[in-house]
């Protein structure tokens, strides 16, 4: 497998020589309260993830003040049935005289602090703060003005793929480079609000390494820390998970949010994930060699003298492994021993 380029964001490196790199996504989960926030992200940094990520936009930026047709909510198996798409985005925007204090935060705590912008005013706000890196939500991958916009920042480059074609995907990929963007990670996403293991994919997970050449991750909507940690195998580098301080205070996505201690573990799974991958090998590594020991192999089992004869009474296959190989079993019954041995004593070739 192809090594690729690293890509340092702020003081971490996005390799497959690191750790993954793991994003708590605070979406809308503050629920209006900067307090709340603020304990978002001490809670995410406390809980060991890298990255701290929230949303910048307004309701105005997103979509029209309409509550009728498909500006309305109307679907049953929809979190958010019932309600606009205008008054979802008033519930669920960060205000963004909150962002520098939660960036700050971030910083105070050592976790990296940045957004997903949804339009152009958005990503001139956020290079106002001097963000380190960008994401690109899945339902803006298409949206190449927005692409080209941030990709001139030249700053790292965070894309889910949710719902994108391959077609769509190369448009997005091309648009960033030719753009300036050098350092490009793509996440699988699936765009379901909760979605299911059984509609994750993460096989393409290498497809997309493959294809694109960038490093690839997950961005995870899935309940629990399973798909995430399995995709670790499949060569993420990224995982991406919404992150609430109790999925019981409510909220947009608090449904399929990831509680501190899910996050914690999460943390400390998909590094020994990564620590497992290791490299093809075969035989005894370094750490096994003193288990050799504990094979069988071919004991004496009673006390013999000159010329009696090996049979399945006085010889056996037994624990340690430091007689010969129980492979020469059968070569052994039928031969006589050629000097006396006691019970314990480990079978050697000069005994026949």
């Amino acid at each position: 497998m192809k090594k690729l380029q690293d890509i340092l964001i702020h003081n971490s490196v996005i390799s497959s020589d690191n750790h993954p790199f793991i994003i708590a996504e605070m979406s809308g989960n503050h629920n209006q309260s900067l307090e709340i926030a603020l304990e978002i992200v001490e809670s995410a940094a406390k809980a060991g993830a890298h990255g701290l990520k929230i949303q910048t936009y307004t309701p105005d930026t997103m979509t029209l003040d309409i509550s009728e047709g498909e500006f309305f909510i109307g679907d049953p198996q929809s979190l958010w049935q019932g309600t606009s798409l205008y008054k979802l985005y008033q519930q669920a925007y960060t205000p963004w005289e909150w962002h520098q204090p939660i960036f700050e935060r971030c910083k105070e705590l050592g976790i990296i602090g940045f957004s997903t912008p949804f339009d152009v005013t958005a990503v001139d706000f956020l290079e106002s703060l001097n963000v380190p890196c960008y994401k690109i939500a899945s339902f803006e991958n298409t949206d190449l003005p927005l692409i080209r916009k941030v990709a001139s920042t030249g700053k790292p480059l965070i894309i889910s793929t949710g719902m994108a074609t391959i077609a769509e995907l190369d448009e997005t990929v091309r648009t960033s480079r030719e753009a300036g963007c050098e350092d490009l990670i793509l996440l699988k996403c699936t765009s379901t609000y909760p979605a299911t293991p059984e509609n994750t994919n993460i096989l393409t997970i290498p497809h997309l390494r493959d294809l694109f050449d960038v490093q690839v991750g997950l961005s995870d909507h899935t309940m629990g820390i399973g798909v995430a940690v399995a995709s670790v195998a499949l060569g993420a580098t990224v995982i991406e998970k919404h992150f609430t301080l109790t999925r019981a205070d409510g909220g947009v996505d608090s449904a399929f949010s990831m509680e501190p201690e899910e996050m914690r573990q999460l943390v400390i799974e998909s590094k020994r994930a990564w620590q497992a991958l290791g490299k093809i090998s075969y035989g005894a590594t370094e750490a096994e060699k003193k288990s050799l020991i504990f094979r069988r192999s071919l004991y004496i089992s009673k006390d013999m003298k000159a010329g009696d004869v090996f049979t399945e009474e006085n010889l056996r296959s037994v624990r340690p492994g430091l007689g010969l190989p129980t492979k020469y079993y059968n070569i052994f019954l039928g031969k006589k021993i050629i000097r006396n041995a006691k019970a314990g004593q480990p079978m050697t070739w000069d005994l026949i």
